[in-house]
């Protein structure tokens, strides 16, 4: 039990009593649960794979989305990581094909775009020439750094590119809106 606890405990967000918890709950069900759940983790670990193209994970060297012929091939959305894509895909209104950077520029932390999937962003755009790119990066420091540093590179006159609307969310009140979410909501209407 206690070995299950301190695995349990590593993941991003589950501390110590969660995982007990987690692993009492475990114990108390069927043996048949338990070991789906460790079958679907060790497929995982094993079988996944890193896509060729877009750098999201796959079952095969091509992930489903860059193999898709129906996915619109002339448009490119740049992402930060999986969870994007996931929250991206889930409301279905994007049809284009991805390219996950696996981080953002961050000098502070020591990530230079040397460690970022930019090189393979940048010769995939200049080998299919995309009509445009949607750069889908949260806006921050870092976010608008990496946007910045990305845009340099590409030539703008053959590549439209294009940032994901920010502002005010739907809802809510302008004032309780943070002084640079509304000036950049303005800014940019």
């Amino acid at each position: 039990m206690q070995d299950a606890v301190e695995a349990l405990s590593t993941l991003p967000g589950v501390g110590k009593k969660t995982a007990l918890r987690l692993a009492i709950f475990l114990a108390q069900q069927d043996a048949s649960k338990s070991h789906r759940l460790s079958s679907a983790i060790q497929d995982m670990v094993d079988k996944m794979q890193v896509c060729k193209v877009c750098f999201s994970y796959s079952d095969s060297e091509i992930c489903e989305i860059c193999a898709n012929p129906a996915r619109d091939q002339t448009t490119f959305c740049v992402i930060e990581s999986i969870r994007d894509l996931m929250a991206i895909e889930e409301t279905q209104q994007y049809k284009g094909l991805y390219h996950l950077l696996g981080g953002l520029i961050s000098p502070i932390e020591g990530i230079g775009p040397d460690k970022l999937n930019i090189l393979p962003l940048l010769k995939r755009v200049q080998d299919k020439k995309p009509k445009e790119i949607i750069m889908a990066i949260r806006p921050s420091i870092e976010g608008d750094t990496t946007v910045y540093y990305i845009t340099k590179q590409i030539d703008t006159e053959q590549t439209k590119i294009s940032l994901i609307a920010r502002g005010i969310s739907f809802g809510s009140e302008l004032e309780y809106a943070d002084e640079f979410t509304l000036s950049r909501s303005i800014a940019s209407r």
